[in-house]
């Protein structure tokens, strides 16, 4: 457990894990949280590590670039922008990624769960601390926020888990759209059993 003066003392290596499925009007609330975290940072070298999903980790990385710090990414699969990255948040993600300093993509083609927890995984052992944008609940799929916090923990590695009062979560997808994450080779109905649904 980390003591008094190692809690204080700057950070250097920041990494984040968070909800992607965050809703609308919780963006600004975890967003404020975030940067009241960061903020201390301000002035002092220090990387941020995502892996540039929408919702937590692209609004932690927009604060690491605007608050000084160095942007670093973490890429699950070669596919990921094409098979992952909606239209509307293409452009943001472009920026982002265009800003770090150092991109690393996972050996996956195809993005999937496990590719997520690898790409994870990668992170925790870059980072020195943890963000967690994280409601608490256990993971609905494997590599998700209640999988990265546990294997953050397993690690030993200091975690701040921020969920502001305003914080919500979209209903779970129930759909075989673009945006739910189907592992390659199982089909809908496979899916909803495996979680529960």
């Amino acid at each position: 457990m980390s003591t008094s003066s190692q809690r204080d003392a700057p950070t250097r290596r920041i990494g984040i894990t968070g909800h992607s499925d965050l809703t609308v009007s919780s963006l600004p609330h975890v967003s404020a949280a975030l940067r009241e975290w960061l903020t201390p940072r301000n002035g002092t070298w220090w990387v941020g590590v995502s892996c540039l999903a929408r919702g937590a980790d692209q609004l932690f990385a927009a604060l690491v670039l605007e608050l000084g710090g160095q942007l670093e990414v973490i890429l699950p699969a070669h596919d990921y922008r094409s098979r992952k990255v909606e239209p509307d948040n293409a452009a943001q993600f472009d920026r982002l990624l265009a800003a770090a300093a150092r991109v690393t993509v996972m050996d996956f083609e195809q993005s999937c769960r496990v590719a997520y927890m690898s790409a994870s995984t990668a992170l925790l052992a870059a980072v020195d601390t943890v963000i967690a944008v994280w409601d608490g609940q256990p993971a609905r799929r494997h590599g998700s926020t209640g999988d990265v916090v546990i294997a953050a923990r397993q690690l030993e590695l200091p975690v701040t888990v921020l969920w502001p009062r305003c914080a919500a979560r979209c209903a779970p997808a129930t759909t075989g759209s673009a945006g739910a994450d189907v592992p390659d080779g199982e089909d809908l109905p496979a899916t909803k059993a495996r979680l529960g649904y």
